[in-house]
């Protein structure tokens, strides 16, 4: 069986390499999909194809509205949902796809520093596994794929 993981969440750090990139070294059957990760083209998409706004709030709802085609699409075509919560900014759209992805019944990996342990407690409870690293991630999917623990 080929596996795809979506990959939400954050997207001020290059966590997705360092796990695509662990993932193929490991030689797993995975397809990592995502949100569009260039921050300027995802909060800029619905003025540049839809026309220009005088309120950001109605600038903001027309990226929303095109950025979740791609979202909901992929989450739904998923067999893992991982959502990486980042340590710099708030990240509500992180914490509405993992809701998103449980109210679908997708199996979640949640990944955040203990720091965030007590804000992210529901969100947590919702998942499968909650991750510190990437390289957790791969080894949940290694161990999840092949039935084999790594050494």
């Amino acid at each position: 069986m080929n596996w795809t993981i979506y990959l939400a969440g954050e997207i001020h750090s290059d966590w997705r390499t360092e796990l695509i990139d662990a993932i193929n070294q490991r030689n797993l059957p995975v397809l990592c999909t995502g949100p569009v990760i260039d921050h300027d083209a995802s909060d800029n998409c619905g003025t540049a194809i839809l026309g220009e706004e005088d309120s950001n709030f109605w600038k903001d709802r027309k990226g929303a509205g095109l950025n979740a085609i791609r979202t909901r699409s992929l989450i739904k075509q998923a067999d893992v949902v991982v959502v990486k919560f980042g340590e710099k900014y708030k990240q509500w759209n992180a914490a509405f796809d993992a809701g998103y992805a449980a109210a679908l019944g997708k199996p979640l990996i949640i990944v955040h520093p203990e720091e965030f342990d007590h804000a992210l407690k529901e969100v947590d409870e919702a998942a499968q596994a909650v991750a510190r690293t990437p390289d957790q991630v791969v080894e949940i999917m290694k161990y999840v794929i092949t039935g084999q623990i790594s050494d």
